[in-house]
């Protein structure tokens, strides 16, 4: 029994280890990018940041006994890429910025959740429409912080993102992972 319990938290370490959690005083580093397979195709693609969100549920058995949904935003080190020859400080903070997106849409989904689902009715009924509107939303925002800032080759554009996200970030403070 000794050795399966220890098997398993040998496991669960390797599988954690490959993720970071979003932090407000933990910045992401150039060792945190793992993967040596670049899936992204075209010349400007400096690095890839694989990021988004994990949840967890727990509901009651009574249609009307609380629910409690916690959401955490990560970092997959091993499937996040960067080219060695051409990575620094610059495009480090754009690809952080990736990973302050995602936590912004995790707080959004925070956000909604507090407002409208408190019970597993409520969780059945809400929670799936709230994520999937939400995902849609942070995926097209994604794409479109890569296109206006052209990867974070534009670096007036950058600057503008990064106080926006910034921005963003302070307003939806209440609602980070406690």
């Amino acid at each position: 029994m000794r050795s399966i319990l220890l098997a398993f938290i040998l496991i669960s370490n390797v599988l954690w280890s490959q993720r970071v959690e979003w932090k407000e005083d933990r910045k992401l580093v150039w060792s945190n990018f793992k993967s040596k397979t670049n899936n992204q195709h075209g010349k400007d693609i400096v690095a890839y940041t694989h990021c988004g969100w994990v949840y967890s549920v727990v509901k009651s058995s009574n249609p009307k006994g609380a629910a409690k949904v916690n959401i955490e935003t990560i970092f997959n080190e091993d499937k996040s890429w960067k080219d060695e020859k051409r990575i620094n400080d610059y495009v480090l903070n754009h690809e952080q910025k990736h990973f302050d997106i995602a936590e912004i849409y995790a707080r959004k989904i925070r956000k909604e959740i507090i407002a409208k689902i408190k019970t597993t009715s409520d969780y059945d009924k809400y929670f799936q429409p709230i994520y999937n509107r939400i995902i849609k939303d942070y995926k097209n925002f994604q794409a479109l912080y890569d296109g206006v800032t052209e990867h974070g080759m534009n670096r007036e554009k950058q600057s503008e993102y990064d106080v926006m996200i910034s921005d963003e970030l302070e307003q939806l403070k209440n609602y980070q992972k406690p």
